[in-house]
């Protein structure tokens, strides 16, 4: 099986050695997305519904560059600095997955990188 690595400049480019996204047959695994504006490469502002919604466009993003979108998203790894910030995380990713939600894991870490609030991976199925 080929792989395919995806990067389009409507995202933040990885911090390290790792790619925006990898596509393998008709699965795309989408890195974790930091809420970092792709234009200025800085952080979104300490809120989590800003970061929340930066890290969803940003994913949206490299999805497009896949010729996807969020509707083909299978799997979604969310990934929060305080568990406490679910709900209004919540509030914000059901604005961006309105039905046929994809299976979701979210879970509180003691530490992100850049010091974010929130950092989201997903994987995407379609070709």
């Amino acid at each position: 099986m080929e792989k395919e690595i995806i990067n389009t400049p409507r995202a933040p480019k990885a911090i390290g050695p790792y790619s925006q996204a990898v596509k393998a047959g008709d699965f795309l695994f989408v890195s974790g997305q930091l809420p970092i504006d792709p234009v200025s490469n800085t952080m979104v502002e300490a809120d989590i519904k800003r970061q929340t919604a930066q890290s969803l466009n940003n994913i949206a993003a490299i999805l497009a560059e896949a010729g996807l979108s969020l509707e083909h998203v299978v799997k979604v790894n969310v990934y929060l600095a305080d568990m406490n910030d679910f709900a209004a995380m919540n509030e914000v990713y059901n604005s961006f997955f309105t039905c046929n939600y994809p299976a979701r894991v979210a879970v509180e870490v003691s530490r992100l990188p850049k010091d974010a609030l929130v950092e989201i991976d997903v994987i995407a199925y379609g070709s």
